[in-house]
């Protein structure tokens, strides 16, 4: 139904051409192969395949329909992972120009339909505009950069025997899997993918689309994690299982890739921390909170949790408050007028209106049982449409103290919830910012390099950051993770190569892995 409008106000609508029909049209248009009128397909065995029961859908932006994932059973699953070792066995032969060729070819064409594939990670997981295009950004540059360097990388190196297997959560469709399926197949594997159950699957479809056209052997399926997985994970045709999601589901798959002595990459959650003790430059981190909530926190880099020297605490407020109050939260694409620009917002709706009731009624438990809420954002009509459905959101809110019984003190809201916990003491520091069993990242704010060079390494963080944020990084950039955050190798720079290649007999591949752990 069409929303109504006040008579005498501006009208809030949606920016003009970005209508999810607008959307779905062009898809139809750019990929007729891979979409259908009502539907997306899967790709196995070379081919679109109108196979799988598809599943209803809505967008998290205002609650309506979207194209739902065409979920596989796990016997087709099976036949598509077969079908992908042939692939392998061919690729894998295919000389390295003209596979740099292809993938340089997919880039180009990624970079041609930028604005479409943003555009579907708006509707489909939520994204503000700016983060949208960052996403596809991301993973264009950072191919191009393994591209332009890749034979350095593959001296002395040579494919799996098995295609790699990739299973990822649905926060960074491009710039995590798309970025990750496209090294793989230029290192000289054959790939297969499933798509997120909660979201992205038209995006990733049109990405698959435009690279199977160059010949790039990817494979892309939906369905449900525990059908599939026999398939994806444990099928002897697997030469590497890559994983990106939460600590439960990681958990099971490292089970199984030990059982079977399978190489993995396993990306996992951790309550990424940032300190506070003896430091003074409030200016500077008043500037950086704002920017710590981008896509409202759904980052697997995320700082939900502020652990504050006590005697810093109110001058800690006065820089935070602020700067959290000013945090833009709407609906991605609403504007006054069809031919404003997209609206500026630091995040919009959470991936699911399932995911802000549990976050939300996470926050009510917490204050329930003794949290102190410090902050609490409040709904600015003026950024989203009239009537629209906006249960998917979740203003940002500050909690201090939460309880040892609540989730929100061990375990990432993966939403715009932040908590903060005071300590006196140097040894308090340390085991309220370790508090998850390792992270991914960290940061400690403190005006005493000495005091940084001592505390930072006994953060159980794989980056530790001297009053600034780190991230997973491009190019260059290594990256990993510590305790149960992350088992088996570590990716980023030539690490990602070298962990979907093999290399001399023998060798110990820096990781976090049951039997070992190497730092690079």
């Amino acid at each position: 139904m069409a929303p109504t409008f006040t008579p005498g106000t501006p009208p809030a609508t949606l920016k003009a051409g970005t209508s999810w029909a607008d959307a779905w049209r062009r898809c139809l248009t750019v990929a007729p192969e891979a979409f259908r009128e009502d539907r997306v397909l899967n790709l196995w065995n070379g081919a679109w395949q109108a196979d799988g029961r598809v599943l209803p859908a809505t967008t998290p932006v205002d609650g309506t329909p979207v194209a739902g994932p065409p979920r596989l059973d796990g016997d087709t699953a099976h036949q598509a992972v077969r079908a992908c070792l042939d692939q392998h066995r061919a690729w894998r032969h295919v000389p390295l120009a003209e596979r740099r060729a292809r993938i340089a070819a997919t880039l180009d064409a990624l970079a041609e339909h930028r604005e479409l594939l943003a555009l579907l990670l708006v509707w489909e997981i939520g994204k503000p505009w700016r983060l949208a295009q960052a996403d596809v950004d991301r993973a264009i540059d950072g191919v191009r950069w393994y591209v332009d360097g890749i034979d350095g990388m593959l001296a002395d190196r040579t494919p799996l025997p098995g295609p790699v297997s990739n299973i990822a959560s649905w926060n960074y469709p491009m710039s995590v899997l798309v970025h990750a399926m496209l090294v793989q197949a230029v290192a000289g594997n054959a790939v297969i993918a499933k798509a997120p159950t909660d979201g992205g699957v038209s995006c990733l479809t049109l990405a698959c689309a435009l690279a199977a056209r160059e010949g790039v052997p990817l494979t892309l399926v939906s369905g449900s994690g525990r059908e599939l997985s026999q398939a994806l994970v444990r099928a002897p045709e697997i030469g590497c299982v890559s994983f990106v999601g939460g600590r439960d589901t990681g958990a099971a798959v490292a089970t199984a890739v030990a059982d079977l002595g399978k190489r993995h990459v396993l990306e996992q959650e951790g309550l990424n921390t940032w300190g506070i003790w003896d430091y003074s430059d409030w200016d500077a981190l008043s500037a950086v909170i704002p920017k710590l909530f981008d896509y409202g926190k759904q980052r697997c880099t995320a700082y939900p949790r502020f652990v504050v020297q006590r005697d810093a605490f109110d001058a800690f407020l006065s820089a935070y408050l602020p700067a959290v109050r000013g945090l833009r939260v709407g609906h991605p694409l609403a504007v006054a007028s069809a031919e404003d620009p997209y609206p500026e917002l630091d995040f919009g709706p959470l991936i699911n209106a399932a995911k802000a009731k549990e976050l939300t009624d996470q926050v009510t438990e917490a204050i329930g049982r003794g949290a102190v809420p410090l902050h609490r954002g409040r709904v600015d009509p003026d950024r989203f449409l009239p009537g629209q459905d906006t249960s998917a959101y979740v203003h940002p809110v500050t909690l201090l103290g939460p309880p040892a019984s609540s989730p929100l003190h061990h375990a990432e809201p993966f939403g715009p919830v932040d908590t903060v916990v005071l300590v006196d003491t140097e040894a308090e520091l340390l085991a309220a910012m370790n508090a998850s069993n390792g992270a991914l990242v960290a940061t400690l704010s403190t005006d005493d390099e000495q005091t940084f060079a001592r505390l930072a390494p006994q953060i159980r963080a794989f980056k530790v950051g001297h009053g600034t944020a780190r991230s997973r990084g491009d190019r260059d950039e290594l990256f990993g993770g510590f305790g149960a955050s992350w088992r088996g190798a570590f990716v980023g720079g030539e690490l990602l190569v070298r962990a979907v290649t093999q290399g001399p007999e023998g060798e110990r591949l820096p990781g976090n892995f049951p039997a070992y752990q190497l730092m690079p």
